[in-house]
């Protein structure tokens, strides 16, 4: 999950890491890593 405190569009940098906003923004990068079960999908890395 990608959240920008202005426009939520972005560039990469040449060597492919980070990730910035096209208009300077502020901005933050939020990953879960999910399993799927036979009942229902798992977050594994919730808090």
């Amino acid at each position: 999950m990608f959240i920008a405190h202005g426009h939520d569009q972005y560039r990469v940098d040449r060597d492919g890491w980070p990730r910035r906003t096209v208009d300077g923004s502020r901005a933050a990068h939020r990953e879960h890593a999910m399993a799927t079960s036979e009942d229902a999908p798992v977050i594994r890395t919730a808090a």
